[in-house]
């Protein structure tokens, strides 16, 4: 049984395990919140994996605390480890591993035996519709394709009722039609479940549409731990200085023109036009903004082709990953934005912080693109 914890700590995840082999050590303190998506990311080494699977248990730090929402499933110094058979949580892998010589019912059906029927708070309907394979139920796995296969996994991992579910990589392994085909469905389950995820991903891209608390690990170290958006604008960062820095911003779809096939997305700070979206007026979803991407002005150019301009003051700049270049961190009323631009042409616009300008925004790539 595992113990339980005061009230206080009943809505959050505490972890701290420390362990090492082989020349390699993680050395992990995490504040997490009790729902939603915490992405754990990282370069191939950094200590996702091992961080994960001390998580359920399969690595058994010499030092480790864990507590999750409330409950208490290991705590070293109290002498106090819950075995992983007995942690109700899900685990989804790079493959699905499904038991090749039974029909995905019957797979389903091995995960929905784990929990007594009392304790099961995911009904087999919503697991069947929200990952859309009720049509699969009789096909064998080797009939599937990579992406059914991972929906399958994900849907027995989920019929156990878990209070923590796992995914260490659960696109990795696929090509990037069968990840474009996968990833509404687990924004479905960030937007439908109240189980708080931890996925572990070396794939900003994955990381930025499905995250909503980020923590980034280097060398079996945390680098840095917080809310998605305010983390990726920081300029003291490893994942600030490459190609892919960039921001998250949410937004809602405000309106349609039909004439030119756009679509207006607003958020605070302002909007921007994409190409025509399918999404409803008034819902709401994400656009990533590259810092490529973005260009200054200190006026509002009416006779350019770029149509996305943002009023925006200078907060920071920093070195990039090469000497030509520096990024800036921008505020539109509230809203992050960073830019990657050359050092000349900083000078050239004097740009300091404190600096009103225009941030005209050249391409945005919208997550969960049709």
């Amino acid at each position: 049984m595992n113990a339980a914890l005061e009230p206080a700590l009943a809505d959050r995840i505490h972890a701290r395990f420390r362990l090492g082999w082989g020349g390699f050590a993680l050395d992990v303190d995490l504040q997490l919140p009790g729902r939603g998506v915490t992405a754990l990311f990282g370069h191939s080494g950094s200590g996702k994996t091992t961080c994960l699977r001390c998580f359920a248990g399969l690595e058994r730090a010499a030092e480790g605390y864990l507590a999750v929402n409330g409950e208490l499933w290991q705590d070293s110094a109290a002498g106090v480890f819950v075995p992983t058979h007995q942690r109700p949580l899900g685990y989804v892998f790079q493959e699905a591993s499904l038991f090749p010589h039974l029909n995905v019912r019957r797979n389903l059906e091995y995960g929905l035996k784990r929990v007594d029927a009392s304790s099961r708070r995911v009904s087999w309907e919503h697991v069947m519709e929200l990952l859309g394979i009720g049509h699969l139920l009789e096909r064998m796995p080797g009939h599937l394709s990579g992406g059914e296969r991972q929906r399958v996994g994900i849907a027995r991992a989920l019929l156990t009722s878990p209070r923590l579910l796992l995914m260490d990589e659960p696109l990795a392994a696929l090509d990037l039609k069968r990840k474009n085909e996968i990833l509404p469905y687990l924004e479905r389950l960030h937007d439908e479940l109240d189980i708080p995820v931890l996925y572990v991903s070396h794939a900003p891209d994955e990381v930025a549409r499905l995250a909503d608390h980020l923590v980034l690990l280097d060398q079996g170290r945390v680098v840095a731990q917080g809310p998605l958006q305010q983390t990726l604008a920081r300029l003291d960062l490893p994942t600030a200085l490459g190609e892919d820095a960039g921001v998250v911003i949410e937004a809602y779809v405000a309106d349609h023109d039909q004439a030119y096939h756009l679509t207006r997305l607003a958020f605070t700070g302002g909007s921007v036009l994409v190409a025509r979206r399918p999404e409803a007026v008034g819902q709401r979803l994400r656009f990533r903004v590259h810092a490529r991407d973005v260009s200054l002005a200190l006026s509002r150019c009416e006779d350019t082709s770029i149509t996305n301009v943002i009023a925006a003051t200078v907060c920071e700049l920093a070195a990039a990953d090469t000497p030509a270049h520096l990024l800036v961190r921008l505020e539109a009323d509230g809203t992050p934005l960073l830019a990657r631009i050359t050092r000349r042409s900083s000078d050239h616009l004097g740009l300091a912080p404190g600096l009103r300008l225009w941030a005209q925004i050249k391409a945005v790539a919208l997550l969960g693109e049709s």
